[in-house]
């Protein structure tokens, strides 16, 4: 019998069987049942047996199961499609301002990332003050289009996006490899949301098209209680599947950073090169000066995704040049749009857009030259990668004080 039997056969040769079984798995698992029959007493078998039955154990336990962790996010996103949903009633009534719509989604997530890390009553107090008190204030502010108003719009996601973050470091927000987490998973999000997000799109082109065949349009209806409920609903699937370690965003989001640095970096050398010829100019131009800040922010976005997609590698890579190359780039685009700034508020005044710009811009600045300092000891084998994502993940809590200050303080000081 064990001539018929190739398992038997090589049931103390290790590497056949792992031969035979990668040829093929299933010839080999309806075999191997034959051979442990005959020889349960073989500790080698009895390793191919374990890892053999193993995933059909786990495979029928989640099956018959559902985790809570799933029961929670299911919860949480109907709350979310719920919620946002409502909010997306008073804003089409011009009753609230659209950015209400992030306390939609946004509280939620933080929800549960609060449930899934166990966070501290401090951690839990202090979000939920701040997206009460937040909430509250904006509502209390006059819809007007006031600059200083529309500058605290602008910066409450911000804030928000920092409470976020504490919730998912919870009671480890002040280490750096909590944050650096935090901003993978960022990226992570972006790619997962987005596929989601076209997903979405196809399938309401699908519908409008179906209806459109019976001459029915149902457009709006559609939009306003499918589209809006599903993408806040989905805010909450992505968060879920990327924090449980889900491998296809994973695998992605390294590949995407090192193919759009260059490319990043190539486009911004022409860029750059092409205006000094041109007739525009930061100084004088308000909505280039404007354009110039969104490039750096851009640029800013790209390389902090770079870093944190680099990882712990002591060994220097082509991405590092590219990186620190980047670096420069916005320290450069970032000193002229600082001294445009100067310029404008010496010749024309203060005005809450010329000090909220100038404000980020300073912000934006000191932490580039930290990164690029941390960059330059690295690219001289006198720091490790770690320096330069402390030098991203510590400087986090600024943007977020300052976003609070732009928020709060900016309606009361310029109105």
């Amino acid at each position: 019998m064990d001539a018929n039997n190739p398992i038997i056969e090589n049931r103390a040769n290790p590497h056949e069987l792992e031969r035979m079984f990668r040829q093929e798995p299933e010839a080999f698992t309806k075999s191997f049942r034959a051979a442990w029959e005959q020889h349960p007493d073989s500790q080698i078998l009895a390793v191919w047996y374990e890892r053999l039955n193993f995933s059909e154990k786990t495979n029928t336990e989640t099956a018959s199961v559902i985790p809570k962790d799933f029961f929670i996010m299911g919860i949480l996103a109907i709350l979310a499609g719920i919620c946002t949903r409502i909010l997306f009633h008073f804003v089409d009534t011009e009753a609230i301002a659209p950015v209400n719509l992030a306390f939609g989604v946004l509280p939620f997530i933080a929800a549960y990332f609060v449930y899934k890390n166990t966070s501290s009553k401090q951690v839990v107090y202090t979000l939920a003050a701040v997206f009460l008190i937040s909430g509250v204030y904006l509502n209390v502010l006059p819809l007007k289009q006031e600059d200083s108003i529309m500058l605290a719009y602008l910066h409450l996601p911000v804030l928000l996006w920092v409470s976020v973050g504490l919730a998912y470091t919870g009671n480890e927000y002040g280490k750096g490899g909590a944050r650096l987490a935090y901003l993978k998973l960022n990226g992570e999000y972006g790619i997962l949301y987005a596929i989601m997000a076209i997903s979405g799109m196809l399938l309401f082109g699908l519908t409008m098209k179906l209806f459109g065949f019976a001459d029915m349009d149902v457009t709006e209806f559609y939009f306003k209680n499918v589209v809006v409920f599903g993408a806040a609903a989905l805010a909450i699937v992505a968060a879920y599947l990327v924090s449980s370690n889900l491998k296809l965003a994973k695998n992605i989001a390294p590949y995407i950073a090192r193919i759009f640095s260059p490319i990043v970096l190539a486009t911004l050398v022409v860029y750059l090169i092409t205006l000094i010829g041109g007739e525009k100019n930061p100084f004088l131009d308000r909505d280039f000066l404007l354009s110039f800040n969104g490039i750096l922010l851009v640029v800013l976005v790209v390389t902090i995704f770079s870093i944190t997609e680099s990882g712990k590698d002591e060994k220097k890579k082509a991405s590092d040049y590219i990186n620190f190359a980047l670096i420069v780039l916005a320290l450069v685009i970032d000193s002229v749009a600082l001294s445009a700034i100067v310029f404008r508020l010496s010749s024309y005044g203060i005005s809450p857009n010329r000090v909220a710009v100038l404000g980020a811009n300073i912000l934006i600045w000191a932490n580039l030259i930290w990164i690029m300092l941390a960059y330059t000891r690295f690219l001289r084998n006198r720091t490790g990668p770690i320096a330069i994502q402390d030098a991203v993940t510590k400087y986090l809590p600024v943007y977020g004080l300052w976003a609070a200050f732009v928020t709060f303080a900016f309606p009361l000081l310029f109105n």
